[in-house]
């Protein structure tokens, strides 16, 4: 194959095939994680900027949740269609963790397998590891800020009888699209995109971070050593602990920024910035308040962190054996 005497194509094919198994990695992860997706969004917006005792309490716990949404919208609306073409907040959610997934994990697989992560003796170095999780993860959460804006959206939508937040009344993804972008145009689109870069970045960064330096560190135990996937199954434990602690509060206020009514103009009518909103929060509903919906942030996150990361893994391994790509 004459492509292959230069040294850019094997780089371009070993440099695509890391992002692809990125996505590869959401693929097998986003199909199981849709319910507690949505149940994390309606606890989220559960009470919003009122205090404790003067609010409507629809949302007990992630388990009430669950039940209070099945009994009043329906089954399926824990669990919307499921479909490539995003007519759904299911839909639209599958291809925002597959956006997402591919640029972060694909970003933070392509800066590790060159070294950009590591010193000399191939060992972990912290700062390079926050820089490049963190640099994936804002990179793929801006990309993708508009498909998370709308899941938002679609997410919080119920019957009024537990409605909680600002109800859009969109009719799915493609009408959502439509009626923000001939409302506010691509600038709506992007709405409340800043506010996605600190949950991305420290998000990012607890997960891959705890993630590698977990893998590292069973390595060094003799009995771990021909266990790749046990290892991989640990680490992806401690990256679910991880990101759900640090990003919970982040994720909220990211939730409220992204769901809020807009004037005419298309600027929120709740909050004026990220530090407004924080502000808001605090001073109404109290510090707890940051960690609303921690319950299925986990539940969600947790299992989703494992699967994604034990895929990411394991397709990783797969490809270095085959294709002679070293990490």
């Amino acid at each position: 194959n004459i492509l292959s005497q230069f040294s850019i194509f094997p780089f371009y094919i070993n440099a695509k095939m890391e992002f692809v198994i990125g996505g590869a990695a959401a693929v097998g992860a986003g199909f199981f994680t849709n319910p507690l997706e949505v149940l994390k969004t309606r606890m989220q917006l559960q009470g919003e900027l009122r205090a404790k005792g003067q609010h409507a309490v629809y949302y007990k716990n992630v388990l009430h949740a669950g039940y209070v949404v099945a009994k009043n919208d329906g089954i399926l609306a824990l669990q919307k269609r499921f479909s490539s073409c995003t007519l759904g907040s299911t839909g639209t959610q599958w291809n925002e963790i597959r956006l997402i997934t591919v640029i972060t994990y694909g970003y933070f697989q392509f800066a590790d397998s060159r070294g950009y992560t590591r010193d000399r003796d191939g060992n972990l170095v912290f700062y390079k590891t926050v820089l490049s999780g963190g640099f994936g993860g804002v990179l793929g959460q801006l990309l993708s800020s508009p498909l998370f804006l709308i899941k938002t959206h679609l997410q919080s939508q119920s019957t009024e009888a537990i409605a909680v937040g600002h109800q859009h009344q969109h009719k799915g993804f493609v009408h959502a699209l439509t009626k923000i972008y001939l409302k506010h145009g691509v600038r709506g689109l992007f709405r409340g995109a800043t506010a996605s870069i600190p949950r991305a970045f420290f998000g990012s960064i607890a997960q891959l971070c705890s993630f590698q330096y977990a893998k590292d560190y069973l390595y060094t135990y003799p009995y771990f050593q021909d266990k790749p996937l046990l290892i991989s199954f640990s680490g992806s434990m401690v990256g679910g602990v991880a990101i759900s602690i640090v990003m919970t509060p982040f994720d909220l206020v990211m939730t409220r920024l992204y769901n809020q009514p807009t004037d005419t103009n298309g600027k929120g009518t709740l909050y004026f910035s990220y530090l407004d909103c924080v502000r808001k929060i605090y001073t109404t509903e109290g510090l707890s308040a940051f960690y609303k919906g921690v319950g299925p942030m986990y539940l969600r996150l947790g299992p989703h962190s494992i699967l994604c990361l034990v895929f990411w893994d394991e397709l990783q391994s797969i490809y270095n054996k085959y294709f002679g790509q070293k990490t």
